[in-house]
């Protein structure tokens, strides 16, 4: 499961989303397994993931996007991108 959403700012200040590393990525295409949740916040970039027999997602600069354990899918990065990411 793909969760997308547009955090307000108190939310991402409750989550401590900038305490996150940050995960850079050039225009590319590959495969990702999720052994665990990933929860994301977009800092720049365009991206579509499609989950294994699932309809793609979209998402970008200031969307908050959860990615459920166990999630098989394909990443394909329009524009180069910028996260912050937090495993579990």
């Amino acid at each position: 499961m793909i969760h997308v959403e547009k955090p307000s700012d108190e939310k991402l200040e409750k989550l401590d989303v900038k305490s996150w590393p940050v995960w850079e990525k050039e225009i590319s295409e590959f495969p990702w397994e999720y052994d665990e949740t990933e929860t994301c916040y977009i800092l720049e970039g365009d991206v579509v993931v499609t989950p294994d027999k699932g309809t793609p997602v979209r998402f970008g600069k200031g969307d908050l996007v959860v990615f459920s354990t166990g999630l098989k899918c394909t990443w394909k990065i329009n524009s180069p991108v910028r996260k912050h990411y937090k495993f579990g």
